[in-house]
């Protein structure tokens, strides 16, 4: 029975409501705590709710039972966080919960069922609500999760404005960690009308306990791990960090041997588990002495491996990153800080107050700990010192001449006294932030009212300093002029009855995406390309790409690539260095049709303002993959970005969402579909898991949503289940082969086809003889088309024989790679299995 079931013995009566809840949260025998009791009959009275309570106290259940009242109610309620990883686990368990008819999900990729009565969004997705329809929108209760992001620099925005432009909503607002809270609620309660109630000082259900270490990191780890207080998060700065950590732990034999219990039990969780070479390998060894790492840039399906195996309790020791702070669902007994300072994007620094209890407050799970322990590591300079003073103990002529060990240049210095202050400190107070964009201003066009005075009531609520007030209106009116002078927007002959001086002079929809607004660029560049060029379908993946965000690990990793090579070409042909070094500061990573990407940004800009707002990135990400003809695991090792392969699978998931929606089928020539097919096929080989839940999200979504997700496979469909995309794939592994060939790399094609009939040897000879009779193998886009590549098949279709011919010189095409495709043996192992029989000239 789901919780919208109790309803229909409720009636209209709000005690029966919290009878009702109260009997379904106790379902186990358990009693809500009474903070817990206290906000929801708080709710049921209609006031707005502010839960400051730490982590761990059930906020998710007060989240809960405010989504019971709207519905009871007859009210629309709608739940947000500030990721959309939060939004679809949260969208998943409210199903569970209520019943997915009741419940929807909107983000910038898929829209489930959006007219229920509840629903989960990322802020931005209901802050646009608010600006569009303001007081007129159906929203009567919202859901706050994670709200101290209202502090965030560039998204603080999103979570200001519905507090400002729905005052018809109940608002019940969750964080661990928003320190004073009194301006807020004041705000509040002036804003919609309602009384506001701060829900806080309720006792942790799990104590923690802090400690200070002074021993070196792999002792600490050690100690912690003896001591029964595992499993322990180990928080480092960087994701490198976190590996070489978890490596470290390794080599030195931290972890002692598995008990047999836990062993097995390993075993058994990992039984049929498919780990691919390169970090899936590192991570299968460590995973089987009981240690992990979890990070952002890791595959989807190698994190969630690590959750299932911390929740079963197999693991001692996890070293990740400080997006634990985020929420991450394993218990966790100890968090162990291996540093109090991070670097935040422009400076290293000390970890704030907010941040330190962020992380902190994940030790100790309730239903797992009775106690969580909270270990912070002393700097490797005071650990040495420390190491000194207790060598030397009672003699101080010793220890008055002994060279005492100092901080690195540039070390941001903290203390055990820096870790008590954090301890004793309360998180700091939050100051929303505001900023004002073209695209706020032409949301605000869509509703009744005076957008200046809307814009004026946006800033004043979060602004005070006069010189910042003044500042953001003047922005606002410098963007309002812009929209104007390019006849966006249009001044009214007079003012209407409720204030509104302006109107869009534009089909909005048509010209701008709210969630992606590049989108309608690139539509408009892609229709002024011709389909008959014969990279058409490669600069169409370019211009999709430009629109996309940066994944910065891998341009960096194709900046030090390209200098590399770059470097080795100066110095062949004689540079001094310090031309070398001079030349070097021009090469970046690739940017395919920059400057006609670039001219294309300004003119349609001057068209369509509120497209300035958002820079076009050139890039060849997606383009350089297939050009180069590499699987996933090939380009990720050519590139030395193991580390970060989980940031590769997600940009190219985005890259094949943005092409599946935003070029048109009469847009797609045979080439580009084909390459749309590849690179979906990609994806869903390496983890489907982002593809199997954004098929799932659009599924449920209706025949709208069904369009964009037709060709999606499902998880349990074989490598070759789809005919196009694994076609692309056959010749893909022949053209990669083509490639080396060209470059005549013999021992990169000894390695290739290792175990097949065509050894090194075999290659080397073979391309003798053609090197013999022509200077070159044309590798063009001519020369990878349909017309050099055929495929005949045997049993039944299930073995392909295929041939790729070489496109040489004299045009006489007479000499290919012939191999054998067992699709059989392919989808046993989950991957092309491909054997080269033979480079030679044919008939």
């Amino acid at each position: 029975m789901t919780l919208t079931d109790t309803l229909e013995h409720t009636g209209k009566d709000p005690d029966a409501f919290y009878e009702a809840f109260t009997a379904w949260a106790g379902r186990d025998g358990l009693a809500l705590y009474p903070h817990q009791d206290e906000a929801l009959i708080e709710i049921l009275s209609g006031a707005n709710v502010v839960v400051t309570t730490p982590t761990g106290s059930g906020k998710s259940l007060i989240a809960t039972g405010a989504h019971y009242v709207a519905l009871a109610t007859g009210g629309r309620s709608y739940y947000t966080a500030p990721i959309k990883a939060l939004v679809s686990e949260k969208f998943f368990a409210l199903c569970e919960t209520f019943g997915a008819d009741v419940v929807g999900m909107v983000t910038g990729d898929a829209s489930v069922n959006p007219d229920a009565p509840i629903i989960c969004c990322t802020a931005e997705i209901l802050a646009n609500i608010a600006l569009r329809e303001g007081r007129n929108a159906v929203v009567d209760q919202v859901v706050m999760d994670e709200f101290h992001f209202i502090a965030d620099r560039d998204r603080g925005w999103a979570w200001q404005v519905p507090l400002v432009e729905l005052p018809q909503a109940q608002f019940v607002i969750m964080s661990a960690t928003l320190g004073d809270v009194t301006e807020l609620s004041k705000d509040l309660a002036e804003r919609t009308g309602r009384t506001t109630s701060v829900i806080g000082g309720a006792q942790r259900p799990v104590p923690l306990k802090y400690s200070w270490s002074l021993d070196p990191i792999h002792e600490t780890i050690t100690r912690l791990v003896a001591d029964q207080q595992a499993p322990v998060y180990v928080v480092h700065s960087t994701q490198a960090a976190a590996v070489e950590q978890a490596q470290a732990l390794l080599s030195q034999g931290v972890i002692k041997k598995a008990g047999t219990a836990v062993a097995e039990g390993l075993k058994e969780a990992m039984a049929g588990f498919r780990f691919s070479p390169g970090f899936g390998s590192t991570l299968s060894k460590l995973l089987r002495a009981g240690i992990a790492v979890h990070h952002a840039g890791m595959l989807p399906k190698y994190r969630r491996l690590v959750e299932q195996l911390a929740q079963r309790g197999l693991l001692a020791v996890i070293c990740g990153t400080d997006t634990l702070g985020v929420g991450i669902n394993v218990p966790i007994r100890t968090v162990l800080f291996s540093s109090l300072t991070k670097f935040d994007g422009r400076r290293q620094r000390q970890l704030r107050s907010r941040e330190f209890h962020q992380i902190a407050g994940r030790a100790g799970r309730a239903g797992y700990d009775t106690v969580g322990y909270v270990v912070a590591q002393a700097p490797e300079h005071e650990v040495e010192n420390a190491k000194i003073l207790a060598k030397h103990a009672g003699d101080e002529k010793k220890l008055k001449s002994v060279r005492r060990k100092k901080p690195p240049e540039g070390f941001v210095n903290y203390s055990e006294a820096s870790f008590e202050k954090l301890i004793e400190s309360e998180p700091e107070e939050l100051h929303a932030s505001m900023r004002i964009t073209h695209s706020m201003l032409l949301n605000l066009l869509q509703r009744d009212g005076d957008i200046a005075a809307a814009v004026v009531r946006l800033v004043d609520s979060c602004i005070r300093e006069p010189r910042a007030r003044r500042k953001l209106l003047r922005r606002a009116a410098s963007l309002g002029r812009s929209l104007i002078r390019a006849d966006v927007v249009q001044r009214l002959p007079e003012p209407t009855r409720d204030g509104r001086r302006y109107e869009l002079n534009v089909d909005l929809q048509q010209d701008f995406a709210l969630n992606q607004p590049l989108s309608a660029f690139a539509l408009a560049l892609i229709e002024t390309m011709d389909p008959e060029e014969p990279d058409y379908a490669l600069d169409v993946v370019s211009v999709i790409e430009a629109t996309l965000e940066d994944p910065r690990t891998v341009l960096l990793a194709q900046q030090f690539r390209a200098r590399g090579e770059a470097v080795a070409g100066l110095k062949a042909d004689g540079y001094e260095y310090e031309e070398r070094m001079e030349i070097l500061d021009e090469v970046t990573w690739p940017k395919p049709l920059e400057e006609r990407l670039n001219q294309a940004h300004l003119e349609y800009g001057a068209m369509h303002p509120w497209l300035l707002e958002t820079a076009v990135s050139p890039k060849s990400v997606v383009r350089d993959m297939y050009s180069q003809a590499m699987t996933f695991g090939e380009y990720v090792a050519h590139l030395k970005v193991q580390r970060s392969e989980g940031l590769v699978l997600r940009y190219l998931s985005d890259a094949y969402r943005a092409l599946r929606q935003t070029v048109p089928e009469g847009f797609r020539t045979e080439e580009l579909a084909d390459l749309i097919a590849w690179l979906g096929e990609v994806t869903r080989l390496v983890d489907s898991s982002l593809l199997d839940e954004w098929a799932a999200l659009t599924a449920l979504a209706g025949a709208d949503a069904v369009e964009l997700a037709d060709d999606v496979p499902p998880p349990s469909r074989p490598v070759s289940g789809n005919e196009r995309a694994f076609r692309v794939m056959v010749r893909n592994a022949l053209w990669r082969r083509v490639e080396l060939a060209a470059d005549d790399q013999v021992d990169a094609l000894g390695v290739l086809d290792s175990g097949s009939p065509m050894t090194r040897q075999r290659w080397d000879d073979a391309l003798g003889d053609y090197w013999d009779e022509h200077e070159e193998i044309r590798t063009g886009p001519d020369s990878r088309g349909p017309a050099f590549f055929d495929v005949e098949t045997q049993r039944g279709g299930r073995v392909w024989l295929v041939r790729q011919v070489l496109d040489d010189p004299a045009g006489n095409r007479d000499w290919a790679i012939h191999a054998k495709v067992d699709l059989d043996a392919s989808d046993e192992a989950g991957e092309l299995q491909l054997q080269v029989l033979s480079f030679a000239r044919h008939d």
